[in-house]
């Protein structure tokens, strides 16, 4: 039984150690180390940002600003968090700030509200009423390369359809749906990155994961056949 563990337990050493790596090397000042940890993670940051400012050029300019804090602050990172989880908290930090600033706040109450308390209130049975798992998932959100319409999307139209989806998603559930089907964070870290119950999360992912997959779905049925 320990044998058959072992490489799980190496695989996760070994990524602990590529981060621990990674992370002296940026302090060095290594630029190679930093282009990895931009082209790592500026799309997702970019795609976040958007949910809280104007437009794509503002998001931007968080998103700079942003990296240019993880430049000069990377001597006093403590690792009390994961460096990803530090580098999207400032982001939000600031996209939340700018947002503010331009008055846009107003929106994104509504739109929080609408979304976490409207017509699609959570069903109490997706979750454990009692015993030691009260509360928990009952039934998982099922991983998207598991059912279809996905396992059809074979055509670039089909890709850009599902890439509107999600852009189209308010900011609550967009987020949780970048960071955990996009960039593949683990559970854990994205309840960090966005100060959210594993609960709420399970809930964001499994409304965002909806609504996509319906879009999706209305793309193919509405395509027309190939000649």
């Amino acid at each position: 039984m320990v044998a058959s563990r072992k490489p799980e337990l190496n695989s996760s050493a070994t990524v602990a150690n590529g981060k621990v790596a990674l992370l002296a090397r940026l302090r060095q000042g290594d630029e190679r180390a930093f282009d990895e940890l931009v082209t790592r993670h500026h799309s997702a940051l970019i795609r976040m940002a958007m949910g809280y400012v104007a437009d794509r050029e503002v998001a931007e300019e968080v998103v700079q600003d942003t990296w240019m804090v993880v430049i000069e602050g990377l001597g006093r990172f403590e690792g009390r968090s994961s460096l990803r989880t530090w580098i999207f908290g400032i982001m939000i930090h600031k996209a939340k700030d700018r947002g503010v600033r331009e008055k846009r706040h107003t929106t994104f109450s509504s739109f929080e509200s609408a979304d976490d308390d409207g017509d699609d209130a959570t069903d109490p049975s997706w979750f454990h009423q009692s015993g030691e798992w009260a509360g928990h998932w009952a039934f998982p959100p099922q991983p998207w390369d598991d059912q279809t319409p996905e396992k059809l999307l074979a055509s670039q139209q089909a890709i850009t359809a599902m890439n509107r989806a999600i852009e189209a998603l308010p900011r609550t559930l967009k987020d949780v749906l970048i960071l955990r089907d996009v960039e593949g964070v683990e559970a854990k870290e994205v309840c960090n990155i966005l100060k959210i119950t594993e609960t709420n999360l399970y809930v964001r992912l499994h409304r965002a994961r909806e609504r996509v997959r319906q879009a999706v779905e209305a793309y193919l049925v509405g395509r027309k056949p190939t000649m």
